[in-house]
């Protein structure tokens, strides 16, 4: 595998992603943060031929010479046509169910694989292998009158089909004379006739996904983009908690041979703000409510539990602190570069962004009307622990934003983060009538701006720096107006912004930083950072330079839309984990802004 060139379907409770030929590379049971059981995405080594291939799921047609790949308009639903030497075509529709049954949100941890013949006699085998514990144990394997049970020592998979059991066992070839189904996920039976339940159900997921694109208030440019970006950031929504993971994969390397591999099926506070931002933009209060319960709970937690003094920078999605990293040994690794990483050891690491990620998030209850569980005075006091908590920590060392492993420093963004959280304390204790409260956060908000402005702004350089009393430049500078700290016209961001483009950027795209860190230097672009310049560029009045600048940065996606965390500056290979949450919120955050409003293009 040389690309990243893959389209993802899920339901928000799984996902897969799907490669050029139609075969399923990765999937998670049963969810986000689960046993990949199909990981050859991360199991290629350069000397193993396909034939050997496991931790797959493939759909093969023999002799095909072309597949062409498209999302149905609107919606999660991949459809792959394949055409081979004989002019023999044969359709798969790959998708994740989602709709309303009963009321209720219907999202099994079930992949559904529809097959149907569309021209002459196409054959096909099936190659279904998947594996349990990281690749460590494959399982034992029972066959019914219609299905296929791989038995793990904790966990059952079971496929249902009404294609020839025989034949999907043994990997043989056979004659598509009639459209079937395969029907993929927890060890149940299927009660209903295979095909008419895949296309009942293809049908209920095809409305639902259109009717979530309906609800979205997009921006009149670049609507394809927008709307295949906000599908994306809604499918990496784990809905049963709320959580936001940053991407669906781990241990895609941020740039070849780096051991920069890193899991990322995790909700970041920051990543997750960043999110909720972006699809607040979009209209989606749903997606966003949920995720405020998932932080509501975060923050109940910490104040039951007093001994925990900084609050991690990530959990898992039902909440866990604890991600305890590993290495996967029986796993080559993305194109054999590994290791693979289960966990992230960035949970024991201080980051002190943390609590403004959470406090700005949670202005959002307090301040929209729209929502139907508003904030209220227990929430404001949770709210407030943590904002005294930002208070102590807003001038002390952490790992910062980029999460360095082995060096401190006090960071700017994160000082700055902490700041926002008692500047938005201000504002909720306003909504609320508390005025006694807005002043002591005003207080407390004004020294802290003042601190932040003498140690973090470099008179020699007339800029601001990445860390107080520091020299170097990092990309999250570009983000101090969007967080109301300066004004977009003040001359020191501007020259802020300047400088952050003659030092990091590189062809169309942003280094995050350009010092040496834990592992060399950096050798891809982190994508969202091209965004975040794009944006400051805007706020500064070059919006012509801003736009030429974002269309470029466009032209990078994957073929179905879609990006991964990094870039190669030179080639725009796309590298790091995927989809990249960070990256889909920076596209829909710069078309918003940039676009044409509706009255101006009419």
């Amino acid at each position: 595998m040389s690309s990243l060139d893959l389209a993802v379907i899920g339901n928000c409770m799984i996902s897969a992603l799907v490669d050029r030929r139609a075969r399923i590379v990765w999937s998670c049971f049963p969810r986000f943060d689960g046993d990949p059981v199909f990981s050859a995405l991360l199991d290629c080594p350069e000397d193993r031929p396909d034939a050997e291939q496991r931790g797959i799921f493939a759909i093969d047609q023999i002799g095909m010479v072309s597949c062409e790949q498209t999302y149905l308009e609107n919606t999660a639903v991949l459809v792959s046509t394949m055409t081979d030497s004989h002019g023999n075509i044969v359709e798969i529709t790959d998708f994740a169910p989602r709709f309303t049954h009963y009321d209720r949100t219907f999202r099994p941890p079930m992949l559904i694989r529809r097959v149907r013949p569309v021209k002459g006699r196409p054959r096909i085998r099936v190659s279904l292998r998947p594996h349990f514990e990281w690749g460590e144990r494959q399982p034992a394997t029972t066959r019914g009158s219609n299905h296929l049970r791989f038995v793990g020592a904790d966990h059952s998979l079971r496929l249902t089909t009404d294609a020839p059991i025989s034949y999907v066992a043994e990997e043989r070839p056979f004659v598509v004379e009639r459209p079937m189904s395969f029907f993929f996920g927890e060890d149940e039976p299927l009660r209903s006739e295979a095909d008419r339940t895949a296309r009942e159900f293809l049908d209920q997921t095809v409305a639902f996904w259109r009717d979530w694109v309906r609800s979205l208030s997009i921006p009149f440019d670049w609507q394809e983009a927008v709307i295949r970006a906000a599908i994306t950031l809604k499918l990496c929504n784990f809905e049963e908690t709320g959580a936001i993971v940053a991407a669906l994969t781990t241990s895609v390397p941020e740039a070849p041979h780096t051991q920069r591999n890193w899991d990322y099926r995790y909700c970041w506070l920051r990543d997750a703000y960043f999110v909720i931002q972006a699809l607040n933009r979009l209209g989606t209060t749903k997606t966003m409510e949920e995720y405020l319960t998932y932080i509501t709970n975060l923050v109940d937690d910490a104040d039951a539990n007093p001994a925990q003094v900084d609050m991690p920078p990530l959990f898992s999605i039902t909440r866990s602190p604890n991600l305890e990293e590993r290495e996967a040994g029986a796993l080559a690794g993305y194109r054999g570069m590994g290791p693979v990483r289960v966990g992230n050891a960035a949970y024991t690491q201080i980051q002190n962004d943390a609590y403004g990620s959470i406090v700005l998030a949670s202005t959002h209850a307090f301040l929209d009307k729209r929502l139907i569980r508003t904030g209220n005075r227990a929430l404001f006091a949770h709210l407030e622990t943590l904002g005294q908590r930002a208070i102590e920590v807003f001038d002390q060392p952490d790992a910062g934003p980029w999460e360095l492993r082995t060096k401190a420093a006090v960071h700017t963004f994160p000082s700055v983060m902490c700041w926002a959280a008692c500047d938005r304390l201000v504002k909720i204790a306003r909504a609320m009538g508390r005025e006694e409260r807005a002043a002591y956060w005003y207080q407390h908000a004004e020294r802290m701006h003042a601190v932040i402005n003498e140690r973090a702004f470099n008179a020699g350089k007339g800029t601001f720096v990445s860390s107080f009393d520091g020299e170097d430049l990092d990309a999250t500078l570009l983000l101090l107006a969007e967080l109301n700290f300066v004004d977009a016209d003040d001359p020191r961001f501007i020259a802020t912004v300047d400088a952050v483009g003659k030092a990091l950027r590189r062809g169309d795209l942003l280094l995050r930083y350009d010092v040496e860190d834990d592992f060399g230097h950096m050798h891809t672009a982190f994508m969202i950072c091209g965004f975040w310049y794009v944006d400051a560029l805007n706020a500064i009045g070059r919006k012509k330079e801003a736009i030429e600048l974002f269309e470029r940065i466009l032209s990078l996606r994957n073929s179905f839309g879609l990006f991964s965390e990094d870039a190669d500056f030179t080639t725009g290979e796309l590298w790091g984990n995927f989809p990249q949450t960070y990256s889909m919120v920076g596209l829909i955050n710069s078309a918003v802004r940039l676009s044409r409003s509706w009255e101006e293009a009419f």
